[in-house]
Protein backbone atom coordinates (compact mmCIF):
# COMPACT_ATOMS: atom_id res chain seq x y z
CA UNK A 1 0.00 0.00 0.00
CA UNK A 2 1.15 3.53 -0.73
CA UNK A 3 0.78 6.06 2.07
CA UNK A 4 0.59 9.83 2.19
CA UNK A 5 1.50 12.19 5.00
CA UNK A 6 1.03 15.88 5.66
CA UNK A 7 3.87 18.01 7.04
CA UNK A 8 3.55 21.33 8.85
CA UNK A 9 6.38 23.77 9.59
CA UNK A 10 5.14 27.18 8.41
CA UNK A 11 1.94 28.99 9.45
CA UNK A 12 0.47 28.70 5.96
CA UNK A 13 0.66 24.91 6.25
CA UNK A 14 -2.31 24.98 8.64
CA UNK A 15 -4.50 25.42 5.56
CA UNK A 16 -2.19 23.90 2.96
CA UNK A 17 0.22 21.28 4.37
CA UNK A 18 3.16 19.84 2.47
CA UNK A 19 2.01 16.49 1.04
CA UNK A 20 4.48 13.60 1.24
CA UNK A 21 3.89 10.51 -0.88
CA UNK A 22 7.40 9.45 -1.94
CA UNK A 23 11.02 9.32 -0.85
CA UNK A 24 11.65 12.34 -3.06
CA UNK A 25 8.98 14.29 -1.18
CA UNK A 26 10.70 13.46 2.12
CA UNK A 27 14.04 14.63 0.71
CA UNK A 28 12.42 17.88 -0.45
CA UNK A 29 10.96 18.44 3.04
CA UNK A 30 14.34 17.96 4.74
CA UNK A 31 15.98 20.20 2.12
CA UNK A 32 13.37 22.91 2.79
CA UNK A 33 13.97 22.70 6.55
CA UNK A 34 17.73 22.93 6.00
CA UNK A 35 17.27 25.98 3.75
CA UNK A 36 14.91 27.68 6.19
CA UNK A 37 15.44 29.56 9.41
CA UNK A 38 15.88 28.24 12.95
CA UNK A 39 12.42 29.68 13.74
CA UNK A 40 10.94 27.02 11.43
CA UNK A 41 13.38 24.15 11.91
CA UNK A 42 10.85 21.51 13.01
CA UNK A 43 8.20 19.79 10.91
CA UNK A 44 5.28 17.86 12.39
CA UNK A 45 4.30 14.96 10.12
CA UNK A 46 1.05 12.98 10.23
CA UNK A 47 0.13 9.99 8.11
CA UNK A 48 -3.26 10.40 6.44
CA UNK A 49 -4.25 6.72 6.40
CA UNK A 50 -3.93 6.14 10.16
CA UNK A 51 -6.89 6.15 12.52
CA UNK A 52 -7.73 9.23 14.55
CA UNK A 53 -8.50 9.62 18.23
CA UNK A 54 -11.73 11.02 19.59
CA UNK A 55 -12.12 14.55 18.37
CA UNK A 56 -10.40 13.72 15.08
CA UNK A 57 -6.83 14.18 16.31
CA UNK A 58 -4.08 11.93 14.89
CA UNK A 59 -2.98 8.99 17.03
CA UNK A 60 0.66 9.64 16.13
CA UNK A 61 3.20 12.30 15.21
CA UNK A 62 6.71 12.39 13.78
CA UNK A 63 8.73 15.53 14.56
CA UNK A 64 11.67 16.16 12.25
CA UNK A 65 14.10 18.79 13.54
CA UNK A 66 17.20 20.18 11.82
CA UNK A 67 20.07 22.48 12.72
CA UNK A 68 21.24 23.60 9.29
CA UNK A 69 24.56 25.09 10.38
CA UNK A 70 25.89 21.68 11.48
CA UNK A 71 23.73 19.52 9.14
CA UNK A 72 22.33 17.60 12.11
CA UNK A 73 18.96 17.21 13.72
CA UNK A 74 16.69 15.00 15.75
CA UNK A 75 13.54 12.94 15.46
CA UNK A 76 10.74 12.39 17.96
CA UNK A 77 7.94 9.88 17.46
CA UNK A 78 4.70 9.94 19.43
CA UNK A 79 1.96 7.33 19.40
CA UNK A 80 -1.07 8.04 21.54
CA UNK A 81 0.43 8.91 24.96
CA UNK A 82 4.01 7.63 24.54
CA UNK A 83 6.94 9.42 22.92
CA UNK A 84 10.44 8.35 21.92
CA UNK A 85 13.44 9.99 20.30
CA UNK A 86 16.02 8.54 17.98
CA UNK A 87 19.26 8.18 19.91
CA UNK A 88 22.12 9.91 18.16
CA UNK A 89 25.38 11.46 19.28
CA UNK A 90 25.96 13.85 22.16
CA UNK A 91 25.59 17.36 20.83
CA UNK A 92 28.43 19.82 20.31
CA UNK A 93 25.97 22.57 21.23
CA UNK A 94 25.33 23.72 24.81
CA UNK A 95 21.60 23.28 24.30
CA UNK A 96 19.84 21.10 21.75
CA UNK A 97 16.88 23.19 20.69
CA UNK A 98 14.90 23.84 17.54
CA UNK A 99 11.72 25.79 16.77
CA UNK A 100 8.33 24.64 15.58
CA UNK A 101 6.57 27.61 13.99
CA UNK A 102 8.68 29.96 16.11
CA UNK A 103 8.07 28.01 19.36
CA UNK A 104 11.19 26.63 21.04
CA UNK A 105 11.45 22.86 21.40
CA UNK A 106 14.22 21.25 23.41
CA UNK A 107 15.59 17.83 22.53
CA UNK A 108 17.75 15.46 24.62
CA UNK A 109 21.51 16.09 24.49
CA UNK A 110 22.14 12.68 22.86
CA UNK A 111 19.53 13.08 20.12
CA UNK A 112 21.61 14.72 17.37
CA UNK A 113 22.03 12.65 14.24
CA UNK A 114 23.15 13.36 10.70
CA UNK A 115 20.63 14.48 8.10
CA UNK A 116 21.07 11.29 6.04
CA UNK A 117 19.75 9.28 8.98
CA UNK A 118 16.92 11.77 9.46
CA UNK A 119 15.95 11.30 5.82
CA UNK A 120 16.11 7.50 6.14
CA UNK A 121 13.95 7.43 9.28
CA UNK A 122 11.36 9.80 7.80
CA UNK A 123 11.14 7.69 4.63
CA UNK A 124 10.68 4.57 6.75
CA UNK A 125 7.88 6.29 8.72
CA UNK A 126 6.07 6.95 5.43
CA UNK A 127 6.69 3.42 4.09
CA UNK A 128 5.52 1.77 7.36
CA UNK A 129 2.23 3.61 7.39
CA UNK A 130 3.07 5.88 10.31
CA UNK A 131 4.48 3.24 12.62
CA UNK A 132 7.64 3.96 14.58
CA UNK A 133 10.58 3.32 12.26
CA UNK A 134 12.92 0.38 12.92
CA UNK A 135 16.13 2.24 12.12
CA UNK A 136 18.27 3.17 15.10
CA UNK A 137 17.75 2.99 18.83
CA UNK A 138 14.63 4.64 20.24
CA UNK A 139 14.69 6.03 23.78
CA UNK A 140 11.65 7.05 25.81
CA UNK A 141 11.21 10.84 25.74
CA UNK A 142 12.33 12.30 29.08
CA UNK A 143 9.75 14.05 31.25
CA UNK A 144 10.00 17.82 31.67
CA UNK A 145 12.55 18.36 28.96
CA UNK A 146 11.10 21.67 27.82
Amino acid sequence: MTYTADAYYLAEHDDDPVRLSSAEDVDALVDALLAGTLAHSVAAVYLNERPTLEGGFPDHELRIAVFAELKVGGIRYTQRTSSWYLKGQSSQRDEVAYSYMNNREGFPADSETDTDTIRQVAKEFLALGGERPHTGEWIEWPPRLF
